[in-house]
């Protein structure tokens, strides 16, 4: 076990899936001479060879159809995006090909891909390299949205990602590609799927998020700890199809709940949580559910950015309003 970054583990996972299963493809733009945009992919080429580490044109349309292809054929590809604002191009082949194959073949083929792709903003680059569109691709019926939030769950879950039969979209928080650091073993073992991980035990309020926010989330759960507030905090970290049973124990045991995340206000992934709790969890409430998130606006560029996404002040103001009520 070594203390990592998460794209260190993200790479790790790779070389161990790759390892493990000659099946498994690495494609993507400069994935392979260079190693990768965050150099996620550095040193496979030349491990496992250009064969099976595949330099591609800048087409994000090729890769995806050519993923599903794979996937189709018996192959496990892992394709690269280099930025999340780029992957539009593949909704096609998301949309109408990957999430539908095992329902089209009535169950004779499957598509076992991975679509990897950096996620959010706080790096400081133009508008169209820090999109948080989570909530789109969990529109998508058959498809899997997965986002880590450490170096461990990266390594876990990428390999769960990578072993799961059907289509996964894994979007990797750039902010804290570097900046996150853990004690990850190589010892080829997933973390599962579709279940939230709750990092802190809480009694008063239930603070949700995945991704990079969960850097701030947990900031704020120590914040609000010094006032005597006891926040617990959820991971989500599958979004699709995620954890309703650890949400709506959470808040029945807290009676509070405030959702944090990066993208825009409206139509985001959190007012879908915050559905389901009307639906099913009404009757734990003690307060209305909050959402601190991102807003209506295009991500605007360097100077301003740290002012859309959500930040510790903001969640802690949130989490105070909502344990006003008793």
């Amino acid at each position: 076990m070594s203390e990592m970054t998460l794209v260190e583990a993200i790479n790790l996972a790779l070389a161990r899936a790759m390892e493990d299963d000659p099946d498994v493809v690495v494609l993507g733009e400069d994935v392979g001479l260079n190693g990768g945009v965050f150099r996620a992919t550095v040193g496979l080429q030349k491990r496992f060879g250009p064969e099976r580490v595949l330099d591609t044109p800048l087409a994000e349309l090729l890769i995806s159809g050519l993923c599903v292809g794979m996937a189709a054929q018996g192959l496990k590809p892992v394709g690269e995006i280099q930025f999340m604002g780029f992957l539009y191009p593949c909704i096609d082949q998301l949309v109408n090909h990957a999430s539908r194959i095992r329902n089209r073949t009535q169950g004779r083929l499957t598509c076992p891909m991975v679509l990897r792709t950096p996620h959010g903003a706080g790096i400081r680059a133009p508008e169209h390299h820090s999109e948080s569109t989570e909530a789109m691709l969990a529109h998508i019926p058959g498809l899997r949205v997965v986002i880590p939030s450490s170096p461990e769950r990266a390594y876990g879950l990428l390999l769960a990602a990578i072993r799961d039969p059907d289509p996964v979209v894994f979007l990797e928080p750039t902010r804290i590609y570097r900046a996150a650091k853990g004690e990850v073993e190589d010892n080829g073992e997933a973390l599962p799927l579709d279940v939230a991980f709750v990092l802190r035990e809480g009694r008063d309020v239930t603070l949700i998020s995945w991704g990079a926010m969960l850097k701030e989330t947990m900031a704020a759960a120590d914040a609000l700890a010094v006032e005597g507030i006891a926040a617990e905090v959820i991971d989500l970290a599958t979004l699709k199809p995620y954890d309703e049973v650890t949400v709506l124990g959470s808040v029945a045991k807290t009676g509070r709940c405030v959702i944090v995340h990066e993208a825009t206000r409206t139509g985001g992934f959190g007012a879908e949580i915050a559905a389901l709790i009307a639906e099913r969890g009404l009757t734990s409430l003690l307060a209305p559910v909050a959402r601190v998130t991102g807003y209506d606006t295009i991500i605007p560029m360097a100077r301003l950015e740290q002012k859309f996404m959500p930040s510790v002040g903001r969640i802690v103001a949130a989490s105070r309003q909502a344990c006003q009520f008793s």
